[in-house]
């Protein structure tokens, strides 16, 4: 066996959960299995099995590894970056900038969760920890506990809006769309 193979076969299972993302969000869940990962990785089923027990410890995994880096990672690189207030204007560009081909993942989950029970499970333990943060990023501006949870919820339902949406929105309008967005987040006033 070269050296080259060698390593192919030496995947970790974060590899394979990267690769899981990556064909949910190309391909839908249909091809979260064994055989069509391997062979899109160039390697043998063998290495699948040796880091999950089956497809379903797979698609468990898969799932804490999505909450992992679609929450907890932005969540903690936001935190280093941006102390108190600013958080929330950087969570904003940055979600609101993302490129379409990225926020694919989130419908590729949605669409799997509308038939999977732990999916739609994964997918409101997600919607609720984003919310929560964001409610608290609110709270840190000063903004009132009813309002910081109804304008969370507002910022929220424009994410999904945007990140499920297919249409694709010029710069100019996201930037004008981002600026209000921000506008009402940062609003300290009540109604």
């Amino acid at each position: 066996m070269s050296q080259g193979a060698e390593m192919k076969d030496q995947l970790s299972a974060r590899d394979w959960l990267d690769a899981g993302l990556k064909a949910l969000a190309r391909n839908g869940f249909t091809a979260l299995k064994a055989d069509p990962l391997a062979k899109a990785m160039g390697v043998s089923r063998g290495s699948f099995y040796w880091h999950f027990a089956d497809v379903g410890a797979f698609h468990a995994a898969l799932l804490k590894h999505w909450h992992e880096v679609a929450a907890e990672q932005i969540i903690a690189d936001l935190e280093a970056a941006s102390p108190g207030h600013q958080a929330l204007e950087l969570l904003l560009r940055r979600v609101f900038g993302e490129q379409m081909k990225r926020l694919k993942l989130e419908g590729a989950m949605r669409t799997w969760a509308s038939i999977d029970p732990a999916v739609r499970a994964a997918v409101h333990a997600i919607d609720r920890r984003r919310l929560d943060y964001i409610e608290s990023l609110m709270g840190q501006t000063g903004v009132p506990a009813d309002l910081a949870s109804a304008r969370a919820q507002i910022l929220y339902w424009a994410f999904l809006g945007f990140a499920l949406s297919e249409q694709a929105l010029s710069k100019e309008l996201r930037r004008v769309i981002l600026e209000e967005l921000l506008l009402m987040a940062s609003r300290q006033g009540t109604r």
